[in-house]
């Protein structure tokens, strides 16, 4: 040393962290980012930004900065100001670090030695430790070191009294540490370097004695006897005058030595070794619960992990999941059984972290330290002090410690046990992404097999097995949440007379559930509130509104419809509730509920969304998004199509796509989302039409196959919520789109009938869509059921439709329509005619990749097989056939194999016939009806009986025959023919 007062450097960024934010709250307040300082903005946002350093991660609520940045009295705006610094310092730090949360905001993600502070604090452990271990020198330098960190007064320049509090905490911390590094450089024998600074330090803080004892001592040591002296003399004086006290026991005692020349003084003292307390081996785990079933897995895993603690630094496992689905429960269950690994005990601590007041981590450490013997004496003040004495605490033992229910990861970092042969197991409702090196588990809800097998322990075997099928009815309606099962399972064995039937029934009714789930102190619907209190408004708004939404799971782009928010606002709300576990994310861009916080969530819709009209505004614009993007798809599939024209409009905006592909992958993925937009419209009188519009413009997801029954379900419920408000219109759109689907099923005699209905309503409510498609349906079917007049008659009266509505792709679709009327009546000549018709249209409207030019190349290959130009068909059908595959239209995908097969039959090809037909009924596994399905048996058949497979053939026959005949077909009698013409042969292969 040079004798100087110790000042400490200007500190520059180092080269280790050029690329990353640093904050500095050791001095003024200030940030860098790749080494250039950041304007922090005024006094008032960096006392803001220094509040929220300061609490290392954790969350602070609006109130609590308000509090900070003025006190008891803000001023009126203060809620205002303080969004307002938020904002800017969230554009200046950039994404990610500052972030809102829990009605709040917090600093995350920052790097290792990211602030100051906490590098201070780091080195202030390691020096601890250093001392401790006999490495005095060692301890010196890193005190040093953390010492030079300070850059002037902490904080300087910030104003409010979280600042104010914070400074004087900060300055008598650094004046602690520069008192244990002068009392080590005397140790070590420095007392005549450590003079010039201990003059200046006692010329600053005149009151503090340890100063006055180290200037004492160093004097004495110094061969400054007389000096020493005077200083004890200057220290009794000025305390007297200022104070009115004596100097305390120690310096008396200092002066005492001094004068008595006792040697002891002469020489570094060391501190006497302490007696080794007696080892305090704590067992506070819950008892595990009697009844613990299922999750071998993740209990396996986690034991596991438990298991290698010996070997690691520290194993830390964080179990994250919804509320009630068993985290804590398992998490119990798995500290017993690896009990054994930790013979020195199992701390636990329930963290609140779910409720409106989480524990404070300092709170926790004391009684963790108490639990491993610490007297109250020795235990320290400060967060930090506390940590690092724990971490000593447990430095050589082994013990697991339990974590449950933690709020983040702010408040387990300093209870983290952090030394080899400890372990430490968490549970939350946030995923802990921000714990580093920690084991992340993500636990679901229970199986199927599970649930009931947690049920049938509690009820009881006998009444489950009698009641099977209503037992796996009630867990699923708890959703498989452990937490709802146990409570019905436990109101149904408190209930003796109830059977599980009873149980059921009470379950089923939605809008009761909740209130049916609790028991005693257990309610499900309480465990949802506890994490739903800690939303910010804009979150609670987004969970509210996001479960008025039915379907499995809904979209980012679905979601900001609903919110009317931007996607980028969107997002950032969702993840907030996913990290909550109210929320999950279900892929990349796509979220859902659990069952039950579904409910919960309509229900906090129903009581807390103001003004309620809100719920349906956000209903309706989610089915104005789904309308807008499924009529850009339709008219990316059916370029010129008039039907556009004709829907409702829409006044919110949906989606665009430059692609097919990417309009045909949003259409088949949000199929069932849009599905149950349409059937919930049906509530709605003025969401109706817009409901049958959209089963219009989304036909693919029917025609496909691809959620052909949810669509049949969608328009069944708008065609009774259209009687009911006696809506011909929407009615007769639904009936409509029904009609289609029941003809694709093969469900013949059905669509016609709903075809009809459907004209009626058409014609009634003047809606030229219907007026032109309902005939052409109706021509079709009656094609099918080889009534060829009435087919002629039907498709002419829907061709003048189309042409009356200019709709030139409808008027194309007749015609490819009536080439097969035609067909099936000898007319092949102008069957092909009509079918050229018809493409030159569709190519004419430079719609040719369109699916309906894949119709019509459908059309006239038939036609050319029947005229027997082959090769023609075959490469007519052949194109169709990719066409088809590429609209993803599996129907037709199918149907064109078949027809390509009786192309190889009449062209005497029939292995390929058969190979081609086995396709066909590969592609159509559980669509387009038995009586397709028959059609292409026949067909298999022939093949077959071609290739000398006859036995096999007639197997195919007597299963189509079986089909023709249920629904008295006139195919039947050729299949007749078939079988009787071909009798068994001896030897066939099979």
């Amino acid at each position: 040393m040079d004798g100087g007062p110790r000042v400490p450097e200007q500190r520059r960024p180092s080269s280790s962290t050029e690329a990353a934010l640093r904050f500095s709250v050791l001095g003024p307040v200030r940030a860098w980012r790749e080494g250039q300082p950041l304007n922090t903005g005024s006094p008032q946002q960096r006392a803001l930004l220094a509040a929220l350093l300061l609490r290392e991660g954790r969350t602070a609520t609006a109130a609590e900065l308000i509090d900070a940045l003025w006190g008891p009295e803000p001023p009126s705006q203060a809620l205002a100001a303080v969004r307002t610094y938020a904002s800017r310092l969230r554009k200046i730090l950039g994404p990610g670090v500052l972030v809102s949360e829990s009605g709040g905001y917090a600093v995350r993600g920052l790097g290792e030695g990211a602030l100051d502070l906490a590098v201070v604090q780091e080195l202030a452990g390691a020096a601890e430790k250093a001392r401790g271990g006999g490495d005095l020198g060692r301890a010196r330098e890193l005190l040093g070191r953390a010492l030079s960190r300070w850059d002037g007064e902490a904080l300087a320049g910030v104003p409010g009294p979280y600042a104010d509090a914070h400074r004087v905490r900060l300055d008598e911390w650094r004046l602690q540490l520069l008192e244990s590094r002068l009392d080590m450089d005397l140790e070590q024998g420095c007392h005549a370097e450590a003079v010039s600074e201990l003059t200046a330090l006692t010329a600053a803080h005149p009151l503090r004695e340890r100063l006055r004892e180290l200037l004492m001592l160093a004097l004495y040591r110094s061969g400054r006897q007389a000096e020493a002296l005077a200083v004890y003399a200057d220290t009794r004086r000025l305390l007297s005058e200022e104070l009115g006290v004596d100097p305390r026991p120690g310096l008396r005692d200092l002066q005492q030595r001094i004068l008595r020349a006792d040697p002891a003084l002469a020489e570094p003292s060391s501190p006497a070794a302490e007696a080794p307390a007696a080892l305090v081996r704590p067992a506070q785990l819950p008892a595990t619960v009697t009844d613990f079933t299922g999750r071998t897995a993740c209990a396996t895993e986690l034991g596991e992990v438990l298991a290698s603690a010996e070997g690691r630094v520290m194993a830390v496992s964080a179990l994250a999941g919804i509320g009630g689905v068993g985290k804590t429960t398992l998490a119990v269950h798995v500290a017993h059984q690896a009990r054994s690994a930790f013979p020195d005990g199992q701390l636990y601590v329930d963290l609140q972290g779910a409720g409106p007041r989480a524990a404070e981590p300092e709170t926790v450490l004391g009684s963790f330290l108490r639990a491993l013997g610490t007297p109250d004496s020795a235990i320290p003040d400060a967060l930090d002090d506390r940590a690092a004495l724990y971490r000593s605490v447990l430095d050589g033992r082994r013990v697991l410690v339990l974590l449950d229910n933690a709020k983040d990861a702010a408040q387990v970092r300093p209870l983290l046990p952090g030394t080899e042969g400890c372990a430490a197991l968490i549970t939350s409702r946030v995923r802990m992404v921000d714990l580093a090196g920690a084991h992340l588990v993500d636990l679901d809800v229970m199986s199927p097999e599970e649930a009931l097998q947690l049920f049938t322990r509690i009820v009881g075997t006998e009444r489950v097995a009698a009641e099977r099928e209503a037992a796996l009815d009630v867990v699923a309606a708890c959703g498989f949440l452990p937490l709802a099962i146990r409570i019905a399972a436990s109101r149904l064995a408190a209930r003796r007379t109830w059977t599980v039937s009873v149980l059921a029934a009470k379950l089923a009714d939605e809008r009761r559930r909740l209130d049916e789930l609790q028991a005693g102190d257990l309610a499900v619907k309480a465990t949802f509130e506890l994490g739903y209190g800690q939303l910010e408004p804009a979150q609670a708004r987004a969970f509210r509104l996001l479960g008025l939404a039915d379907g499995p799971d809904i979209s980012l782009a679905a979601a900001a419809a609903v919110l009317d928010l931007a996607a980028e606002d969107t997002e950032d709300l969702l993840e907030a509730l996913v990290d909550t576990s109210l929320l999950e994310s279900a892929a990349p861009g796509r979220y859902r509920f659990h069952d039950l916080v579904r409910l919960y969530a309509r229900s906090c819709a129903e009581r807390d969304e103001r003004p309620p009209s809100e719920r349906e505004a956000a209903m309706s614009r989610l089915l104005d998004f789904y309308l807008a993007t499924a009529a850009g798809v339709y008219a990316i599939e059916r370029p010129g199509e008039r039907v556009l024209d004709h829907l409702t409009p829409s006044t919110y905006p949906g989606l665009s796509f430059t692609g097919r592909d990417r309009a045909l992958d949003w259409l088949f993925t949000e199929a069932s989302g849009l599905l149950a937009a349409v059937q919930q419209a049906g509530g709605a009188a003025d969401r109706l039409r817009r409901a049958a519009d959209l089963l219009v413009a989304a036909v693919d997801l029917g025609e496909s196959g691809i959620g052909a029954r949810q669509y049949v379900q969608a328009a069944t419920a708008v065609i009774s919520a259209a009687q009911r408000h006696g809506d011909a219109y929407a009615e007769g759109r639904a009936r409509l789109m029904h009609s289609h689907l029941l003809g694709v099923s093969g469900q013949f005699a059905e669509s016609a009938r709903e075809a009809g209905e459907a004209l009626r309503l058409g014609l009634a409510a003047g809606d030229p869509v219907v007026c032109a498609q309902a005939p052409n349906q109706q021509g079709i079917i009656a094609l099918y059921n080889v009534r060829h007049a009435e087919a002629e008659q039907h498709l002419t009266q829907a061709l003048a439709a189309f042409r009356a509505d200019g709709n030139t792709p409808g008027e194309a679709s007749a015609l490819c329509n009536l080439s097969r009327v035609h067909l099936a009546t000898g007319r092949t000549e102008s069957a092909v005619l009509l079918a050229r018709q018809g493409i030159t249209i569709y190519e004419r409207d430079d719609s040719g990749m369109a699916l309906r030019l894949a119709n019509g190349k459908y059309a006239l290959g038939l036609a050319l097989t029947s005229a027997g130009e082959t090769r023609l068909a075959l490469e007519t059908l052949t194109g169709a056939l990719t066409m088809f595959q590429d609209a993803r239209q599996q129907l037709w995908h199918g149907m064109t194999l078949f027809r390509i097969a009786e192309l190889h039959l009449s062209d005497h090809s029939p292995a390929q016939a058969a190979a081609c037909a086995e396709q066909a009924l590969a592609v159509l596994h559980g669509i387009g009806g038995e009586w397709r399905r028959a059609n292409i048996l026949t067909a298999l058949g022939r093949g077959l009986h071609g290739i000398g497979q006859t036995d096999r053939a007639k197997v195919c026959w007597q299963e189509a025959l079986s089909v023709f005949e249920a629904s008295d077909s006139p195919e039947a009698a050729d299949v007749r023919r078939l079988l009787e013409s071909t009798p068994v042969r001896q030897g066939t292969p099979s």
